[in-house]
């Protein structure tokens, strides 16, 4: 044996020699609840189409709104997609883009969203942030100010996954999926509308509606109405390590999120797979 042979180091490691697909061999390690990376962070969710996309008369007040909450919380504040994300789907499929072509499309016009968002909260010292910052560099972010903006849309971009025409992980999920993985204390969802429905409110049957004040990600799976949000966010939440429920609540609403912020029930819960903090 030579001498450099001799010298190598060898980690013990069961894992080692062995293939990270077999569950039984990863239970021991992956079993265990990851460690909470920002566990004094709040993430909202301010919905493209549903917020943004109405201009001053929704934006503003809401702004105003996250204004004041400031000194109470640290904030994490994505924003969606609005309509300009269909137009590009439209445009796209009709040159037959893939989907993997057309979800960074949407994620840029979210971004768009949120630079606007972020330069409303300038004189707060708030500023939009790009993806590879928020995933390195969030917490000196929020060591300097006291929120961040950014794009809800996931990192897929050309590796979504090709099930669908259109990119099926969108806004809701990607802020669902990097809440949980920086270990926050919650996510808000804010739409316009109070919550989840029995029925679409805006619909022809909206007078029949009820809204559901609490539900599961295992009850919405067989859920067959309209949901204020994307329906690949019930796959993921089934998967969750750290966010044990996700409230959505009216953006149009004055106090809501500010409530919801608080710990009040002001919204439709929905509860996800993750143990109970």
């Amino acid at each position: 044996m030579s001498d450099n042979a001799k010298s190598i180091k060898h980690v013990a490691s069961p894992l080692a020699r062995q293939t990270l697909l077999d569950g039984e061999l990863t239970r021991p390690v992956a079993g265990g609840r990851p460690i909470r990376l920002l566990p004094w962070l709040q993430v909202v969710k301010i919905g493209g189409r549903s917020i943004m996309d109405r201009g001053a008369d929704a934006v503003l007040p809401l702004v105003e709104e996250i204004r004041k909450l400031l000194p109470e919380h640290r904030l994490l504040i994505l924003t969606g997609a609005g309509i300009r994300a269909r137009h590009l789907y439209g445009v796209g499929l009709d040159l037959g883009l893939p989907v993997g072509s057309l979800a960074p499309l949407a994620a840029s016009e979210a971004g768009q969203n949120g630079h606007i968002l972020g330069a409303l909260l300038a004189p707060e010292g708030v500023s939009y942030v790009e993806r590879p910052t928020i995933a390195n560099q969030l917490a000196i972010h929020l060591q300097a100010a006291r929120a961040v903006v950014g794009s809800a849309f996931p990192p897929y971009h050309h590796h979504e996954f090709p099930a669908s025409r259109i990119p099926t992980h969108r806004a809701d999920v990607g802020a669902f999926l990097l809440a949980d993985a920086l270990g926050a204390a919650g996510l808000t969802i804010v739409e316009d509308v109070d919550g989840v429905y029995t029925a679409d409110p805006k619909g022809p049957d909206g007078e029949k509606a009820q809204l559901l004040s609490e539900t599961s990600a295992a009850e919405l799976a067989k859920f067959q109405g309209t949901l204020p949000f994307d329906p690949a966010l019930i796959e993921v939440m089934a998967t969750a390590r750290h966010i044990s429920h996700v409230q959505i609540v009216n953006g149009l609403t004055p106090g809501r999120l500010t409530a919801a912020l608080r710990g009040e029930h002001v919204g439709t819960i929905v509860r996800t797979g993750a143990p109970s903090a």
